[in-house]
């Protein structure tokens, strides 16, 4: 830890708040495989001709889509990834996390896992290249692995596109600083897991991914970025922040000041105590037959996207 960064008990850099993840997550959560188009095969069965694949998603969320799409055992395209001569980056070496561009894409009989994990990595190596997204290129001393790898974090961080840009600006910043990127979303990618709060024992543990304790970038991309994010990555918005927090929907702050991204950490702590306080209050009438549960009363129930504010 850099004796540049306030004390792991006194400061988090981010905060991709439950708030946020109020709307943005319900959706995703109902996108376990999205298939909108069926249809009917001889032998009755339904079969379905897309697969959507959102942004955000992780290697082993495609894997598990891939599989119910197909009506594959569980296992099955993970398995195949191995064997499918996948056109990634040296850089990668061979792990194709980052490189399934989300995207929707056409199944029929004659698909399999190589097939659809082949079209994703091709369209990522198609879309990341393409202009206008890849035209900050040339001014960066970036690879374009490390670009990918800053854009699937981006992606993770940011409540909406047009956060993207600072977002991008505070990982620049903290690694032009010398001060570790304390992201909650690369801690979460090496625990396998997605959680709404991180203890201090999560940021001791010996993974690459854990940035509060590992200088850099973490080994590979975390999920699969859209275009929108790498292009936050090659054109990031021009400011000095090294902090933010997203107090309610829509109102993300960033900051270079400590103490006033400390003021805003308790403003985000304080309106999560109120929705805290009113689920409660809404479980007790449900309990009662007095009313029935609203959805705010699962705002405390989303994954993270971000590390947790100070005092929690």
């Amino acid at each position: 830890m850099q004796t540049n960064t306030p004390s792991r008990k006194t400061v988090k850099l981010t905060r991709r708040g439950r708030l946020v993840l109020l709307v943005s997550g319900a959706a995703l959560a109902g996108t376990a495989v999205v298939v909108p188009l069926l249809t009917l095969r001889d032998d009755g069965a339904v079969r379905p001709r897309t697969l959507v694949i959102p942004e955000g998603w992780r290697a082993v969320q495609v894997y598990a889509a891939v599989d119910k799409a197909l009506a594959l055992p569980p296992g099955s395209t993970k398995q195949a990834t191995a064997g499918a001569g996948l056109k990634l980056p040296d850089a990668a070496e061979g792990n194709p996390e980052g490189y399934l561009f989300p995207a929707t894409y056409p199944v029929d009989e004659r698909t399999t896992p190589r097939s659809l994990l082949s079209a994703m990595v091709s369209t990522a190596n198609r879309k990341f290249s393409a202009a206008p997204v890849a035209a900050g290129a040339p001014r960066t001393a970036m690879s374009l692995y490390q670009a990918v790898t800053i854009a699937s974090i981006v992606q993770a961080e940011s409540a909406t596109r047009a956060d993207m840009g600072k977002v991008a600006r505070v990982v620049f910043n903290r690694l032009a600083q010398g001060m570790p990127l304390q992201m909650d979303s690369t801690l979460n990618y090496g625990l396998g897991r997605s959680t709404v709060r991180t203890t201090a024992e999560d940021t001791r543990i010996g993974s690459p991914y854990n940035s509060y304790q590992r200088m850099g970038l973490p080994p590979t991309p975390i999920d699969s970025p859209g275009e929108d994010a790498l292009r936050a990555v090659y054109n990031p918005t021009p400011g000095d922040w090294l902090y933010f927090v997203t107090v309610k929907p829509g109102d993300t702050r960033f900051t270079a000041d400590y103490a006033e991204h400390q003021r805003n950490v308790e403003e985000f702590n304080a309106r999560r105590r109120s929705l805290v306080q009113q689920r409660s209050e809404q479980q007790g009438h449900a309990e009662h037959g007095d009313g029935e549960r609203g959805d705010g009363a699962q705002g405390d129930q989303r994954p993270s996207r971000g590390p947790q504010p100070a005092g929690r």
